[in-house]
């Protein structure tokens, strides 16, 4: 693959399981269900982020950084594993956070610090709004910062996606198997950007579904707009030609609930659900609303039972331990 000539450092376990669910499958008599069990990569509980941050740590080090950067909401997991990240490799941390401090953390903000983060609070942005202005500061002091973006969904970040594609194909082939869709949250975009030019450039023939689970608040740009644009970019980090285009992501925009971070009876249904069912875990902000929205495509008849469809576990379940987020059912 064209993505070996760029610097990687090895952080989590991979490959990552495939499983099936036959149980839900059976319980939602629909299609044949495949789980590929990010939650596994083994870093502080592990996380899809832990592909990412492979390539971007590498940057970071051959950068001869001193310390690390990036921004999120209080409960971000991609937070949580990049302070893992830094702490595996020698480097300092900081964390920018939507929201304010509290007098005792839980769920992934618990492992932030107990990772040795420092903790920069920033109210009510948590898309790393103030990213830079914090960068410029710990220059001033005299750092080198290597500034990773919300999601760490640049293109070298999404690069860890199209690998996650060439080692998804390698164990579908080492199984005789073959995989219909793949439904997966698709939140700051470099998941599904990566997984999109993986596909191409293996030419695989998948359909991949992004459940999307946050509102889009750059209103000059289409959420599909900017996927085109960041699969078009890392295609080029990758030496392709390849041009991507909005028609080329399917994203579901019906789960969005009450937005970003808050659990409705979709969420608590799936968690519940696939919990009772197959004794896996998924969180209530990115796998939980993903899992109700596979679900709910299942029972609309979206996929036959003929098909076989996999569902990408980006795990999280760190926060299911966060207080803010009630999973008891609401009568």
């Amino acid at each position: 693959m064209p993505f070996h000539h760029l610097p990687r450092r090895s952080l989590g376990f991979f490959p990552t399981p495939i499983v099936e669910l036959p149980r839900l499958s059976q319980v939602l008599d629909g299609p044949r269900i495949l789980m590929k069990r990010d939650d596994q990569t083994g870093l502080a509980l592990g996380g899809n982020k832990t592909r990412k941050l492979e390539f971007l740590i590498a940057e970071a080090l051959h950068q001869h950084c001193d310390c690390v950067i990036t921004a999120g909401a209080a409960q971000s997991n991609h937070c949580r594993q990049t302070a893992a990240a830094a702490a595996m490799v020698g480097l300092d941390c900081h964390l920018v956070l939507g929201g304010t401090s509290s007098e005792q953390a839980h769920g992934n903000l618990l492992l932030d610090e107990l990772l040795g983060a420092q903790i920069h609070w920033t109210g009510t942005d948590r898309k790393g709004e103030q990213l830079s202005a914090i960068a410029s500061q710990l220059q001033a002091q005299g750092r080198h910062p290597y500034v990773i973006p919300y999601g760490g969904s640049n293109a070298l970040g999404a690069v860890g996606f199209v690998a996650a594609m060439a080692e998804l194909q390698q164990q579908l082939q080492a199984m005789s198997a073959s995989v219909d869709a793949i439904v997966f949250a698709s939140s700051s975009g470099g998941t599904q950007a990566g997984l999109t030019v993986g596909k191409s450039l293996l030419a695989m023939d998948i359909e991949l579904i992004g459940i999307r689970i946050d509102k889009a608040e750059d209103q000059q740009l289409s959420y599909q707009d900017q996927l085109a644009e960041l699969a078009t970019t890392t295609a080029k980090l990758l030496q392709s030609d390849r041009q991507f285009h909005s028609a080329d992501f399917r994203v579901e925009t019906a789960y969005l609930g009450a937005g970003y971070g808050r659990v409705g009876d979709l969420e608590r249904s799936a968690i519940n659900l696939l919990a009772q069912s197959e004794g896996i875990l998924v969180d209530p902000v990115y796998s939980g609303r993903a899992m109700g929205g596979l679900i709910d495509l299942i029972r609309k008849g979206q996929f036959n039972p003929q098909q076989t469809v996999l569902f990408w576990h980006t795990g999280g379940q760190p926060a299911l331990f966060a207080p803010q987020f009630s999973l008891q059912e609401t009568s």
